[in-house]
Order: C-alpha cells, then sequence, then structure tokens
C-alpha cells in the first residue's frame, strides 16, 4: 500500500509544484497517495487537483484540530507558510509551530520545510528588516528542536520578481536598477517548475536523523550576467545599473515604509553576506532528477513579456 504525503499550499506556487512532480513521476506518483491541504476546497484550482486523483481537504493552519485532521494518516509533509498573507512574521510563526507540533504527534517520519536563512542573524544584526526569512528561520529551529526526521529545501529569488524589476525604457531598451553592486550575486529558482523538483530530491534522500538542507536554485548568477541571458533570449538590450538607497526606495513608493525597507534589506543580502549566507549549491544541484530552469530558458519561456 502507498504511503501518503500531505501537501500544504496545495493550489500555490510551491505545493502546486510539489504535487505536479509527484504525480509526473512515476515511481513517486506508485510510493505516494497525495493529500493536498487548502484553505478554499471550491475553488477551480481544488477541484483541478481532486480531478486528477489528489485528495483536497480544507485547513486553517491556526487550528490545531484542524491540523490533526489534515495530517491523520500521513508518511511525509511538505510545508510552506505565507508571510505575504499578514505581512507578518508573527502569524506564520505561529502557524509553522502548530503545524509542527501537530507532525511530532501524528508520528510524520519525514517533514519537509520551505524555508530561508537568519537574515538578522547572518548580517551580524546589520539587517533586522528581512522579516519573512527570520520568520521562517525560526520555524525551522522549532522543527529542528521537535527531533522530527526533516529537511530544509530554501528557495532562491523567484525568476518571476525579474517582472518587477526590469523596466522599459522609452527608446525600447530595459533597465535593471539595484542598489547592490553588479557583482553581486543572485540565486534563482523557477518556482512553479522546479520547487518540485528540490522536494523530490529531500524526498530521495531523507535524513535517518537530525536534518538536512537542500539549496533550490538553478545557479547564482552576478547582475552583471542577468544581461547576457535576457538577450539571448529576447534580442533586446538590458542593461544594468547600480543605483543608491535612497533612489531606490524611491522607486518602492507604493510600499508601506516597512515593506521598502524590507524589499531594499533584501536585495543588500545578496552583497553581504549573500542569500544563502555563502552556500555552495554544488551538492544540492547533484540531487536533482531534472536540470533545473535557468535564466536563459526562463526568458525564452517570458518572452512575450518583454
Amino acid at each position: 500500500m502507498s504511503n501518503l504525503i500531505t501537501v500544504f499550499g496545495a493550489t500555490g506556487n510551491q505545493g502546486g509544484s510539489v504535487i505536479r512532480t509527484i504525480l509526473e513521476d512515476p515511481d513517486l506518483s506508485k510510493r505516494f497517495r497525495v493529500r493536498g491541504v487548502t484553505r478554499d476546497i471550491n475553488k477551480k484550482s481544488s477541484k483541478a487537483l481532486a480531478a486528477q486523483g489528489v485528495e483536497i481537504v480544507q485547513g486553517n493552519m491556526s487550528s490545531p484540530e484542524d491540523m490533526k485532521r489534515a495530517l491523520q494518516g500521513s508518511d511525509t509533509v511538505f510545508l510552506v507558510t505565507n508571510f505575504w498573507e499578514h505581512m507578518s512574521s508573527k502569524p506564520e510563526i505561529a502557524q509553522g509551530k502548530t503545524v509542527a507540533d501537530a507532525c511530532k504527534a501524528e508520528g510524520i517520519k519525514h517533514l519537509i520545510f520551505s524555508s530561508l536563512i537568519d537574515a538578522t542573524k547572518e548580517s551580524n544584526g546589520r539587517l533586522v528588516h528581512i522579516t519573512h526569512f527570520d520568520g521562517k528561520a525560526e520555524i525551522e529551529r522549532y522543527i529542528r528542536q521537535t527531533g522530527l526526521p526533516a529537511s530544509f529545501v530554501m528557495p532562491g529569488i523567484f525568476t518571476t520578481e525579474l517582472f518587477n524589476l526590469i523596466h522599459k525604457q522609452e527608446n525600447g531598451s530595459y533597465i535593471l536598477a539595484t542598489p547592490t553592486t553588479t557583482q553581486s550575486l543572485a540565486p534563482f529558482i523557477d518556482i512553479a517548475a522546479d520547487m518540485g523538483n528540490f522536494v523530490r530530491a529531500a524526498i530521495l534522500n531523507k535524513p535517518e536523523s537530525s536534518a538536512n538542507t537542500v539549496y533550490a536554485s538553478s545557479n547564482y548568477y552576478k547582475f552583471d550576467d542577468i544581461p547576457s541571458h535576457f538577450e539571448a533570449a529576447t534580442g533586446k538590450k538590458l542593461k544594468v545599473v547600480t543605483v543608491p538607497g535612497e533612489v531606490f526606495r524611491s522607486f518602492l513608493s507604493g510600499f508601506s515604509p516597512e515593506m521598502a525597507e524590507e524589499i531594499y534589506e533584501n536585495l543588500m543580502l545578496l552583497e553581504d553576506p549573500g542569500y544563502y549566507a555563502g552556500a555552495v549549491l554544488t551538492s544540492s544541484l547533484n540531487l536533482l532528477s531534472e536540470k533545473p530552469v535557468g535564466l536563459t530558458e526562463f526568458f525564452t519561456r517570458n518572452k512575450d513579456k518583454w
């Protein structure tokens, strides 16, 4: 009889990618039955998953009772928490701990969490406003303390963020403005295509004890590298420029001051200590069953958007 994997955020980018990967993998689809947890079981995307044989359950991550029901009978769990739902790490951390407690009570054999580094700690207190990183790092610490066999898959910068960073100029060329040096390294991931790819690697390399970390990015790219990938795919010119912090912040006038600072510091993280605090990607990439989507391929797939 196949085991049950429960996937949170089933209709989102990360959970959706995990479910697609399992359903399309000849071996994993035999090994696992899939249960998807979502807030709304009646929306179109939930019904589409149900039509593919996914068991869809409604679950409030703040409710211990809901989480007990959602996890019942599960062998493996993929957990992603949503900072952006509340724009605050406090409810996100509380939800993450509630799910972790339910996993411990249920005796989950492998918990896979979509995590990020502790930016405040790794920057020695210099970058203290990247709360969507620090909240996930706190959840990770809590999961480690439970003693559950766990994997922490750390997604890089979503390539879709480039839609917000690259802007067309009046002369038809494009510009990407950053407060960092153009030599700063950015690890990118096509999240919808490849989060499942990296989670599959975590499933197939389950830790026997303690925990392991999978860095989910196709590669490190210097900002100076981005134009060559863009131009190869679109045939259009792109220039990367470094602008002062205050100028960059002025581009974020549509955000609250707190969120603008979070975005600014998130980019400055790339410069020092680095998105993954200097971690090397090679060992994680070597675990993959399929080659991840790189920048040129991403731009090619989306060249009609520029």
